[in-house]
């Protein structure tokens, strides 16, 4: 009996549990909620039936991988490629998924779209199947050996990834001795960024590519549009000539006749005379009538000077790389006077930090004497400087140089004949008038003749063998007028006032024009001063003040400096900000155009004072 009590016990309480489970069910809780109970759950019943994604994350590479079994066993195959002898199966869909052309040819009403086979004319059948693994893998091997007709089948098939994995491999690939056949190369495909980055190669690496067997066998056209670039990487024209020359002695008979042509693209008139004297005399040109008259032109362009002005042409423009370098010195930053020095590659339009100044200095003067740079006087934002400190580019080292006699800020430095001039300025208590010129053979400064105005935020030049003073400021105002110092008989003469009173400006010369750039016309006290975006040319023959276009902005105490065939004018003071703008003026189309902005590290957009220099190559 207690056994069979215990044992009905045992089944209640099971038959219990059953029961409670079973009304913890939707079934349960909906029969409650017919009874009023649990109302709440119906919402929980319901979100027991909404619905999820599921994604297989090896879904795309679990298919790839079955198609490309597919591929090797022939199995589904529903296309056969037919190229030169090799016949290769594939899957038009596969195809279509990866190829333009494909895509273009299986999808439209062609009659490839129908047939069992497609011809593949002009391919290589090597590189149609390794492409074809391609589209079913996503990988393919690039080697020196294959990469041309690789590139060549995937411009036909229109495979954007691999062309630009190809186009890759090349440009690392580049060298002088294969840079213009990848160029011609790249041309005939129509790839174009790896035909602009073997032509950049090329001009890069002139010299050693004329060297080499590609150069002597380049076509007459692909000569001429060398010639023609003003981006050859050389320090003189004449390197460009006698490049030519030896393309011409390597085919003679052929060649010879051409020259005429491939002369006319030559930069005749920056040739040295004598170069063009032995030029005149060469077997290759002097029974050439047409070679006669070119050379006879770059002659007369160093026979008058006085008329270079009228005598510019495309053959007078140097190429980028013969102008030699330029150089930002210093400035302004948002607190305190900046060190760095950056030079700008014309080639490139770009500026990179090349050394700092030992100390900081504001209105300096910088000048160019026997390739190294000066950096002379100015203040340290305490006190007025004596010192002059010289920066030898090629060794980018820095020295001591003697001191001025007097301290001076604010002055302008120029070269005339082999010395170096520093003019007015201002020593910390009066505005000066005197100038000190530097012998670099005695190693010393000594006074010259001084100016008839004292003059500070002057603007310095030389023309025609004298050295000019442009503006600048006298202590009560801003000036107009312009002295032009003579060397040999130690004496200033005045020279036409211009338009407008100029303080801060900037000057350089072009082929016997002088220009004043910017500047303000009233000291800062002044409500009155405004900044100037006006540009004034003086004809010295006329003594004669012309305006010509204006800049776009507004630029005080900007700096001015001849590269090349334009003026650039760099950084300076707009009346709110300090500059790191950069326009460029090209006197021939009276045109400005903007240039890329210096880099100054660590305060871009804060430039004031910056000086340009040139240091020839």
């Amino acid at each position: 009996h207690i056994l069979w009590a215990t044992g009905a016990f045992v089944c209640f309480w099971r038959h219990i549990v059953t029961l409670k489970k079973r009304a913890n069910t939707c079934e349960g809780m909906a029969r409650r909620k017919k009874r009023g109970t649990w109302k709440t759950l119906n919402s929980w019943c319901n979100s027991l039936h909404t619905s999820s994604m599921f994604t297989a994350i090896s879904h795309a590479d679990v298919t790839c991988r079955k198609m490309e079994g597919y591929l090797r066993s022939r199995q589904l195959c529903d296309v056969i490629l037919v190229a030169g002898e090799r016949r290769i199966p594939a899957h038009r869909l596969v195809l279509s998924s990866v190829s333009d052309y494909f895509a273009a040819m299986f999808t439209s009403d062609v009659r490839e779209a129908k047939q069992d086979e497609v011809k593949m004319e002009g391919v290589d059948p090597d590189a149609l199947w390794v492409l074809v693994q391609y589209a079913y893998t996503g990988r393919l091997e690039l080697r020196e050996d294959t990469i041309e007709s690789l590139l060549s089948a995937s411009c036909l098939l229109q495979l954007s990834p691999v062309i630009q994995a190809c186009c890759s491999f090349l440009m690392k690939q580049l060298h002088p001795s294969n840079c213009l056949g990848i160029c011609s190369y790249a041309d005939a495909q129509g790839c174009h960024d790896l035909q602009r980055a073997a032509n950049a190669y090329t001009m890069d690496h002139f010299l050693e590519v004329v060297g080499g067997q590609e150069f002597l066998l380049l076509p007459v056209e692909e000569m001429e549009r060398l010639l023609t670039s003003d981006e050859i990487n050389v320090s003189n024209e004449e390197t460009v000539v006698t490049s030519l020359l030896t393309w011409v002695r390597h085919d003679t008979d052929t060649r010879q006749p051409l020259l005429p042509l491939l002369l006319a693209h030559i930069r005749l008139p920056l040739l040295q005379p004598q170069f063009l004297a032995d030029l005149e005399s060469n077997p290759l040109l002097r029974d050439s009538v047409e070679c006669q008259r070119l050379l006879m032109e770059g002659m007369k362009y160093h026979l008058l000077p006085q008329h270079q002005p009228l005598l510019q042409s495309p053959r007078t423009r140097p190429r980028k790389a013969t102008v030699g370098a330029m150089f930002a010195v210093g400035g302004m930053d948002a607190t305190k006077g900046a060190t760095s020095i950056e030079q700008y590659c014309l080639r490139r339009d770009t500026w990179r930090q090349v050394a700092t100044m030992s100390g900081r200095r504001l209105q300096f003067g910088v000048a160019v004497l026997d390739g190294r740079l000066y950096v002379v006087g100015g203040r340290d934002g305490l006190k007025t400087l004596n010192t002059v400190e010289c920066y030898n580019p090629h060794s980018k080292t820095w020295s001591v140089m003697p001191p001025m006699s007097t301290h001076r800020h604010g002055l302008g430095v120029a070269v005339l004949e082999g010395p170096m001039y520093a003019v007015g300025g201002h020593d910390g208590w009066s505005y000066l008038s005197t100038v000190e010129r530097w012998d670099p053979q005695a190693r010393q400064w000594s006074f010259v003749a001084s100016m008839a105005t004292p003059r500070s935020t002057v603007g310095v030049a030389v023309l025609n063998g004298k050295l000019y003073a442009v503006g600048g400021r006298d202590g009560s105002s801003c000036l107009r007028s312009v002295e032009c110092f003579d060397p040999h008989t130690n004496r200033w003469s005045g020279c036409a006032p211009m338009a407008k009173r100029r303080g801060g400006v900037g000057v350089a010369t072009w082929h016997g024009f002088l220009y004043a750039i910017g500047g303000h016309d009233a000291p800062a006290s002044s409500l009155a001063s405004r900044l100037s975006d006006c540009v004034e040319r003086y004809d010295p023959k006329t003594d004669v003040w012309t305006a010509v276009a204006p800049m776009s902005i507004s630029r005080d105490a900007v700096g001015v400096c001849l590269l090349g065939d334009r003026l650039y004018a760099v950084g300076g003071y707009d009346g709110q900000v300090y500059l790191n703008t950069v326009e460029a003026y090209d006197p021939q189309t009276n045109e400005w155009t903007q240039r890329t902005n210096l880099d100054v590290r660590g305060h871009a957009g804060t430039i004031k004072y910056v000086l340009f220099i040139i240091v020839r190559n």
